[in-house]
C-alpha cells in the first residue's frame, strides 16, 4: 500500500534569479503533525504564478520517493530533500507510469482525484540549480501530478493511501505527459484523453487543439524563401502616399522579376551603416501579387530609426538589403466571405489581399472597414476605391476618429468604431476576418466579432511589433525599450532582431539566444527555457543555430526555440 512520507508547505515568495526577480511558492519544506487540505490549498502553502499553477484542478502536487531516488543516481546528487521539487505531498508509490487520471484516493481525512500531470516549468530548475530539469521530467517520463481535492480534510506523514475509486479510460500520467509534450502522439491515447472527463480543462483544450490538428489532411509544404540571407535591392520610386506615409519600390540589382510575394507577407529590411550596428525593421508588402516590383509603405515614426532613415535618406538609384518575403498572414483560399479590418498603416496588408481578390475577380462577399483619424492620413484611400469597384459584392466601411471634422461621403462615418457598429455590418458568420493595426484596436474588433458570432479560428489578426511578452513569475519586467546589451559587444554572428529593430553581435557570455534577447529587453516569451513547451517558438527569417540542450521535438520547419539554442551564422528573428 503506498504511504504518505511528507507534507510539504511553502508560501510564494521573491527570488532573485539572472537578474531578475520570480515570485514563486516552489520552495516547499515538509512540516511535523496534521495539516488541513482545503479546496485550493494545504494550510501554509500558496503558488506565486496562479496562471500555470493552483486552483482546483491543481490544488497539490505528488512526488514520489522513488523518483527522489532515480533523480540522486542520475544527477549524482546527494542533497536532495523531500519538498524539493516542489511537491506538496512526497509518496511512497503511485508511480507515474501506473497512477491514471481520474483515479481518486484517500489519504487521512480528505479524498483527491487525479487530474493532470506537472506542466513544465523553470522554476524546478531554479529550486535544484539545474536548468535542465523542466526538460529532464518529461524526457525520463517522472514528471509528477496534480490532485483535486473531492473531500477537505487533514493529513499528515505516515497516512496510508487507498484508491477509492479508478479513473476512466486507463491513461496513466507518464502517457498523458507523453502526449502532450514528445513528438508523434499515439491517435488512440488521444481520444482516450478527451473521454476523460476529470482531465483538466486545459488539457483537454491543448488535446483538442491536438486532435484538430491531426484530423485535417495535410496541406501543401510551404513554398522556400525566394532567396537565402540578405539581398541587395534597388529604389526604383519613392512615392509620398501622405504627409508620414511613403512607398519604396524594390527591385532586383539585375532588373529581373523578384520571386513572388504572397499578399499579406512581409519584407525585413536592413540598413547597415558605417561604424555602427546594423538596423533592421519589417514591412508589410503593399505591391500586387505577381509585381515585378516589391511596394513597401512606412509611415515615418517619431522615434523610429529605421522609418526615419528611409524617408530622410532613401532615395531612387539607392540599394537596401532585404531578406525574402515571409509570413503566414495570408488570405485562405476558399470561398467564404471576407471582412478586412485596418486601422492607420495597418492598411498595407488587407490593401494587398484586397488587391489580390480583385486580380483574381473574384466572386466572393468582401466587407472593407478601415479606421484613420483625418482623410488627409488615409493612406491608399483612392487606391482601395478603384479596387472595391472591381468586385461584384463589396462594400466600404470608413470610419475617421479626429474630432471637428466635417467629411460625408458613401460609407464614412465620423467617430470610433464601435462594438455595435461592427455587429450592424451584417458578416455572416462564416466569414474570415482579416485584422491589422494597433493591438487595443484588434482585440476590440476582435471581441465584436467574436458577439456578432464568429468563430475565433475564422478571425487572423497581424501584430506590428514585438507581441507580449510571457514571462511566468517574473515580478519585474522590463518597461524599457530595446537596447544595446549592458556588456561589451561579443565578436560572435549578428543577431537581428526584426520587431523590435536591433541588431548586435552574438556573445559567448550567454548561453541562449533567449539570455541575449533579455540583456536587450527584448519582449520575450518562455516558460519551460528548457525545449519542452514551445511558448518561445520564434521565426528564424534567415540564418541557422545550434542546440544546447536538443528539444524533445523539433520547431516546424523555419522556426527556432530560442530558449535552448545558440546562433551559427548571421541570424534575422521575428522578435
Amino acid at each position: 500500500m503506498a504511504t504518505l512520507l511528507s507534507v510539504n508547505v511553502g508560501l510564494p515568495k521573491d527570488v532573485r534569479w539572472r537578474g531578475k526577480t520570480v515570485h514563486t511558492g516552489a520552495w516547499k519544506y515538509p512540516v511535523n503533525g496534521p495539516r488541513m487540505v482545503r479546496r485550493l490549498n494545504i494550510d501554509g502553502d500558496g503558488q506565486g504564478d496562479l496562471q500555470g499553477h493552483g486552483g482546483e484542478q491543481r490544488a497539490v502536487l505528488v512526488y514520489q520517493t522513488q523518483s527522489y531516488a532515480y533523480w540522486r543516481k542520475v544527477l549524482e546528487r546527494d542533497d536532495l530533500e523531500l519538498g524539493q521539487f516542489g511537491e506538496n505531498l512526497t509518496v511512497d508509490g503511485l508511480a507515474d507510469d501506473e497512477v491514471c487520471i481520474g483515479d481518486r484516493y484517500r489519504i487521512g481525512e480528505a479524498e483527491f482525484e487525479v487530474t493532470q500531470p506537472r506542466v513544465t516549468c523553470y522554476r524546478v530548475g531554479m529550486r535544484l540549480n539545474e536548468p535542465r530539469m523542466a526538460s529532464m521530467l518529461v524526457a525520463h517520463h517522472l514528471p509528477g501530478f496534480y490532485l483535486r481535492v473531492i473531500h477537505e480534510g487533514r493529513v499528515r506523514a505516515g497516512d496510508q493511501i487507498t484508491r477509492t475509486r479508478t479513473g476512466e479510460g486507463a491513461l496513466t500520467i507518464a502517457d498523458t505527459d507523453a502526449l502532450l509534450y514528445l513528438p508523434r502522439p499515439d491517435p488512440a491515447k488521444l481520444r482516450a484523453a478527451l473521454s476523460i472527463e476529470a482531465l483538466s480543462p486545459g488539457w483537454q483544450q491543448s488535446f483538442q487543439d491536438m486532435s484538430r490538428r491531426l484530423d485535417q489532411p495535410p496541406g501543401p509544404a510551404p513554398a522556400p524563401p525566394g532567396w537565402r540571407g540578405f539581398k541587395q535591392l534597388r529604389v526604383t520610386r519613392v512615392v509620398p502616399e501622405t504627409p508620414t506615409v511613403s512607398s519604396f519600390y524594390l527591385q532586383a540589382m539585375d532588373s529581373q522579376p523578384l520571386p513572388p510575394a504572397t499578399p499579406g507577407q512581409y519584407l525585413s529590411v536592413r540598413i547597415v551603416q558605417e561604424g555602427r550596428p546594423s538596423l533592421v525593421r519589417s514591412y508589410s508588402l503593399s505591391s500586387a501579387p505577381g509585381a515585378a516590383e516589391y511596394r513597401i509603405s512606412v509611415k515615418r515614426e517619431e522615434c523610429g530609426e529605421v522609418s526615419t532613415y528611409l524617408h530622410t535618406h532613401l532615395r531612387r538609384g539607392d540599394v537596401i538589403e532585404a531578406a525574402a518575403p515571409r509570413g503566414t498572414f495570408v488570405l485562405a483560399d476558399d470561398d467564404t466571405p471576407v471582412a478586412l479590418f485596418s486601422a492607420g498603416i495597418g492598411v498595407t496588408l488587407v490593401l494587398a489581399m484586397l488587391r489580390q481578390l480583385a486580380d483574381d475577380h473574384s466572386s466572393r462577399a468582401v466587407w472593407w472597414v478601415h479606421t484613420a483619424r483625418t482623410p488627409g492620413q488615409h493612406p491608399f484611400a483612392e487606391e482601395a476605391r478603384q479596387l472595391l469597384a472591381r468586385l461584384p459584392d463589396s462594400r466600404a466601411f470608413i470610419y475617421y476618429t479626429a474630432p471637428d471634422l466635417e467629411v460625408t461621403g458613401p460609407g464614412i462615418t465620423l467617430g470610433r468604431m464601435t462594438s455595435g457598429d461592427i455587429r450592424n455590418l451584417g458578416i455572416p458568420v462564416d466569414a474570415h476576418a482579416y485584422l491589422c493595426g494597433p493591438a487595443g484596436f484588434m482585440s476590440a474588433v476582435t471581441s465584436a466579432l467574436q458577439l456578432a458570432g464568429l468563430s475565433g479560428s475564422n478571425i487572423h489578426t497581424e501584430v506590428f511589433g514585438a507581441l507580449a511578452a510571457i514571462n511566468p513569475g517574473v515580478a519585474d519586467p522590463s518597461s524599457g525599450h530595446p537596447h544595446q546589451p549592458p556588456d561589451p559587444q561579443g565578436t560572435g554572428p549578428f543577431v537581428a532582431f526584426a520587431r523590435s529593430g536591433l541588431s548586435t553581435r552574438w556573445s559567448d557570455q550567454y548561453s541562449t539566444l533567449l539570455e541575449l534577447a533579455e540583456a536587450c529587453d527584448i519582449p520575450t516569451r518562455w516558460s519551460c527555457r528548457t525545449g519542452v513547451c514551445h511558448t518561445c517558438t520564434t521565426p528564424l527569417l534567415t540564418g541557422q543555430v545550434q542546440y544546447t540542450t536538443q528539444p524533445l521535438e523539433d520547431p516546424a520547419s523555419g522556426e527556432v526555440l530560442p530558449c535552448c539554442s545558440i546562433p551559427t551564422t548571421d541570424v534575422l528573428l521575428d522578435l
